[in-house]
């Protein structure tokens, strides 16, 4: 992520708004993979709220490259779940429609038949083996994480209604960069974080405080809306321009004072930023740098709160014929900087990230996992061989990101929460 620290919400805003951010989906097989995950009943049809021990649960497995779902449909019996339902339901492309091959627990068989009148509704009609119509089953999604499901009897007559929430797995601890999903979390913050949380994300990242403020609140407030999402607040993104020598105490206040608003709101590590890069021509110049970020590091962990520096690709130009990222990794302080890699930028920047995570083992404190387009949709970044917790070491912090957008943004950080979750981090 590059953000300016001069004039960061303009700068967001501007980034943002020049690149064309899709906002429906498209084809019947995307819309479809909204239904992946595992889902869980809420309390009544017109509630959010989920009990303690739900009644009924959904597992639905993504297969045939998002072509298709396995449908797994579970209800709590004697404290136990059991099977109720299964079914295969594809997208098939030569009739562009969804199709469905289901059997329920008496051993009853069905196929369904319907489509997405668009992103939100989606219509299906059941027949059993010889023909009979049985139900006509509407879906709405009320959000990528929400859906009421309700069947209907051939005369029309209403039979069940059920809404379901997403509550998927966090135990693989996947952070989210809410740059990723600005616009939303500028529009409603507490929905948006709903949202992510029953996506599965674990914690979350942002690079917005600004007059101790997050979005708008202040540190505790965030704090108690990200964990009541089901998530922790551990990692931001913070910025403050190199100060003159006349100004470093006031510099040194400043982030004094935003170490602490950190700590109220529950944060781990903090994270900044280079870029002014292309103004820096010399390493004495560098060095000044070096020497600002230990200094903050310093603080960080006087006050129990970790530092590490978060690279764009003007880190892997020279200096005087030095890398400038082997300048800042040999000239801070490794007990007071660590490092967070963003991987999309070092391949930008055309060096190896494996090079640096085998060599400075020790230093990396979090990945930036973001790809060309949502994650694992480019081909461009070999993410398995990055991975590889064989070669070098994978750090304690893995916050995934999107900012080149193929698909609508919340549809998008689900995609890359699913390709971390089952393709990469598969052996975890």
């Amino acid at each position: 992520m590059r953000i300016s620290p001069l004039s960061l919400l303009f700068l967001t805003f501007v980034s943002i708004g020049a690149t064309a951010v899709p906002n429906s989906l498209h084809t019947q097989a995307e819309r479809l993979h909204q239904y992946a995950g595992t889902w869980v009943s809420s309390i009544s049809p017109d509630s959010n709220e989920v009990a303690p021990v739900p009644l009924i649960k959904m597992v639905n497995r993504s297969m045939q490259n998002g072509q298709s779902l396995h449908v797994d449909v579970l209800m709590l019996r004697d404290e136990t779940y059991r099977s109720i339902l299964v079914e295969q339901i594809s997208y098939d492309s030569k009739t562009d429609q969804i199709v469905a091959l289901g059997q329920n627990e008496a051993g009853e068989s069905f196929i369904g038949k319907g489509r997405f009148e668009n992103d939100r509704r989606w219509s299906m009609l059941d027949v059993d083996l010889a023909g009979n119509e049985l139900m006509r089953v509407e879906f709405e999604f009320l959000s990528p994480t929400r859906v009421v499901v309700e069947g209907f009897a051939p005369s029309g007559e209403s039979l069940w209604k059920t809404r379901y929430l997403k509550a998927n797995s966090k135990h693989k601890n996947i952070g989210i960069q809410l740059v990723s999903v600005h616009p939303a979390m500028q529009q409603d913050a507490v929905g948006t974080l709903r949202e992510l949380g029953r996506m599965g994300y674990s914690f979350v990242e942002t690079f917005v405080y600004r007059d101790r403020s997050f979005y708008g609140m202040a540190p505790e407030d965030f704090r108690r809306e990200v964990e009541a999402s089901g998530m922790d607040f551990l990692g931001s993104m913070t910025f403050r321009n190199l100060p003159d020598n006349a100004d470093w105490q006031e510099s040194m206040e400043w982030w004094e004072t935003c170490i602490q608003d950190h700590l109220a709101a529950g944060v781990e590590f903090l994270t900044t930023s280079n870029n002014q890069l292309k103004s820096v021509h010399t390493l004495a110049e560098l060095q000044r740098y070096c020497d600002y970020y230990n200094a903050i590091g310093k603080l960080c962990q006087e006050n129990g709160l970790t530092f590490a520096f978060h690279n764009h690709d003007d880190e892997f130009g020279l200096i005087e014929g030095v890398r400038i990222y082997d300048y800042l990794l040999e000239n801070t302080d490794p007990a007071f900087v660590h490092f967070q890699a963003d991987i999309y930028w070092m391949d930008v920047g055309k060096v190896n990230p494996i090079d640096y995570f085998k060599n400075h083992p020790d230093r990396f404190l979090s990945w930036h996992v973001k790809d060309y387009k949502e994650l694992g949709q480019s081909g461009k970044i070999d993410w398995i061989k990055i991975f590889d917790a064989n070669s070098h070491p994978i750090p304690p912090y893995l916050v995934a990101e999107v900012e080149d957008y193929t698909f609508p943004p919340l549809y998008g950080v689900q995609l890359a929460l699913e390709y971390l979750h089952h393709k990469i981090l598969i052996d975890l």
